[in-house]
């Protein structure tokens, strides 16, 4: 990150967008930054702070270097485990899994309250980032993997996390083997990463969260709500939240597609959340609904998960 000390806040937010997104266009510059800063009248919610009596689960980070898909692509995952773990374990993958280890949401600490109240399941949480060398987006640049690993659609990045990155931080756990017991989650490109993941294997996953989703047109994303519309319902369960502040780029218009995803669940019948508040293009939202977002993707977790061989 460059050194913007010297600059007052707002240019030196700007300064730091050009320099991720060089090829952003002026029109849109102002449009992102404002979307960024806009959070609402959101904060961390309850079980974001830790309680007294209950155990941290542990926390280790490790450097992930694909061997396929993305071969030779680096990228941090940071593993939690449970305190109290008892077999066999669930699974949540979080994409961007760092800023969901930040103060906004706070996540591993939201897993050691719920976990530890039973209100959802001793879980192993992957906090997945993005590959750090790529072509990055679209127009915008950059010189990351994230978009083609978030924003593309087919099973590239879901057959990727099931086939190697999974495996290798979960081979030796005792581990449910259904899509009953595995969710995964993320934020603006992770979170239609997170729905097209489920969406092209239902077989793994079973449950979804998505904040902020870009469900827009970046790398043909857009084309997934009207799939949804026309394919028979899957074995799914998924939430939505985005905000009336969220992003109106060039890409498309956040809110107007988030609106439309949960209009294509709600046709289809899916058992499906959509929340729609008054934030922008953050975890501020997220964070705020994020104890009760797990509570209600796993709110029967106790007739499908116990006692499942791994």
């Amino acid at each position: 990150m460059n050194d913007n000390s010297d600059m007052d806040p707002m240019a030196a937010a700007l300064a730091e967008i050009k320099r991720g997104k060089p090829g952003i266009p002026e029109a849109d510059l102002l449009r992102f930054l404002t979307a960024l800063i806009t959070t609402g009248d959101y904060q961390p919610c309850p079980e974001a702070t830790p309680r007294e009596g209950v155990a941290p689960g542990t926390l280790r980070s490790e450097t992930h270097i694909a061997r396929s898909g993305y071969t030779g692509v680096s990228r941090q995952v940071q593993v939690y485990l449970p305190a109290a773990a008892t077999d066999p374990l669930c699974l949540t993958v979080i994409q961007d899994g760092s800023l969901y280890l930040g103060p906004e949401v706070n996540a591993s600490v939201v897993f050691d309250n719920l976990i530890a109240a039973g209100e959802i399941p001793p879980t192993v949480v992957l906090f997945v980032d993005p590959g750090t060398e790529g072509p990055g987006l679209p127009i915008y640049g950059g010189d990351d993997n994230r978009s083609i690993e978030y924003d593309s659609l087919g099973s590239g990045y879901a057959d990727f996390l099931i086939n190697e990155l999974i495996p290798e931080f979960t081979d030796e756990l005792a581990m449910v083997s259904g899509p009953e017991g595995r969710a995964i989650c993320g934020m603006s490109s992770g979170g239609i990463c997170a729905f097209n993941a489920a969406w092209e294997r239902p077989d793994y996953f079973s449950k979804v969260i998505s904040h902020c989703g870009s469900f827009v047109d970046i790398r043909g994303g857009h084309a997934l709500i009207p799939a949804v519309r026309r394919a028979p319902a899957k074995p799914l369960r998924i939430f939505l939240q985005t905000g009336e502040h969220d992003l109106d780029i060039i890409f498309g218009n956040w809110p107007l597609a988030n609106r439309a995803m949960a209009a294509a669940l709600e046709y289809r019948g899916y058992d499906y959340q959509f929340e729609y508040g008054n934030g922008g293009h953050s975890l501020a939202h997220a964070g705020a609904t994020f104890a009760d977002a797990l509570r209600w993707l796993w709110r029967d977790w106790r007739g499908k998960t116990e006692g499942e061989s791994p």
